[in-house]
């Protein structure tokens, strides 16, 4: 027997996927010339950064395994599925203009599939959110520690380290509201008046919930933290890897303080759809310091911009791909 499924319903996922089409396209398209100019220069060794990321995924992968334990003993979302849904994350928040939010929300949905509950998944999210922010702090830090010994102007220097005390309660307002504020269900109870109580589920106050349990795991969130950290400190190798390809080697510390600005920068500027221009005004900026040229700083930026659509693209076709299965099991099941 077949299930029918809602005209809304269906007319919403092929929107969706249509607009999803679109976006990649016209993301992939605006750089494509620039991308391939420059494995051409690099050589085709340029395309090892694409397997090299795994390894950055299995890294953020086991830490939400470990938040997600208590809530999935039976291991219903195992490390291969949320390996996966960590790529679909990335690639959304890479690739697409959702101001870095839309793969944490892709990534509930995702969970959710393996019977985690929205709230339990929502709260370890957020709850990595909050890690990510605590690690690229330390990262940061220690990459402005490095910018000074590598040379960096004391004004350069005190620039990058005001930005980043300014910026400091961010990362502790976030984590202390949702430790302690019960913010969700503040928000609802500000929208209760305007939208009537048959609109709110009171989801608010189940989602407090878990992010205050979630939140109070010190062991979990410490060896996420630390993962997160890891991941980022593995990601300064594609940097040296690509200087070292264009005839311009550097050593670990400089490629590791020029991870650290540019992803410090791209997380402040969160809203700028995929970080476009953001991550070329860094490195520019940065390699000065190093005597890097602009030509050469911005192909480094484009080397990463291919390592993101060589990733991203087909994780976003087969996540597609995946809810078409799902539709099309919702119209054969009885």
């Amino acid at each position: 027997m077949r299930r029918h499924i809602p005209l809304i319903k269906l007319a919403a996922y092929l929107g969706g996927l249509a607009g999803l089409s679109v976006l990649i396209v016209l993301m992939v398209r605006s750089d494509f010339a620039e991308m391939w100019r420059t494995l051409r220069s690099a050589g085709w060794s340029l395309l090892w950064l694409a397997p090299y990321r795994l390894f950055f995924f299995l890294l953020y992968a086991v830490g939400w395994r470990s938040l997600l334990r208590p809530y999935d003993p039976q291991g219903r979302a195992g490390l291969g599925f949320l390996f996966w849904v960590t790529m679909v994350r990335e690639g959304i928040d890479r690739l697409l203009p959702v101001a870095s939010v839309g793969g944490g929300i892709a990534g509930i949905r995702l969970v959710g599939w393996r019977g985690i509950s929205g709230a339990a998944a929502a709260a370890t999210v957020a709850a990595e959110i909050v890690l990510t922010m605590a690690a690229l702090y330390v990262f940061t830090a220690f990459g402005l520690f490095l910018l000074s010994e590598l040379g960096a102007s004391h004004e350069t220097s005190r620039h990058v380290l005001i930005a980043l005390l300014l910026s400091l309660p961010m990362p502790l307002g976030t984590g202390l509201l949702l430790r302690y504020g019960s913010v969700f269900g503040r928000i609802e109870a500000f929208l209760r008046p305007m939208v009537g109580e048959s609109a709110l589920s009171g989801g608010a106050a189940a989602l407090d919930r878990e992010l205050r349990a979630c939140l109070s795991r010190g062991r979990p969130l410490v060896f996420a933290g630390l993962l997160q950290l890891m991941a980022f400190f593995s990601a300064s190798f594609e940097i040296w890897f690509v200087l070292r390809l264009f005839g311009h080697p550097i050593d670990v510390s400089a490629a590791v303080m020029l991870e650290s600005m540019t992803q410090a920068a791209r997380h402040l500027a969160f809203v700028v759809p995929a970080g476009l221009g953001v991550q070329e005004g860094m490195f520019v900026l940065f390699g000065h310091v190093l005597g890097i040229s602009s030509e050469l700083a911005l192909a480094v930026s484009m080397a990463k911009r291919l390592r993101e659509v060589l990733c991203g693209v087909p994780v976003l076709v087969s996540w597609q791909w995946a809810e078409a299965s799902r539709l099309r099991a919702t119209v054969r099941s009885p």
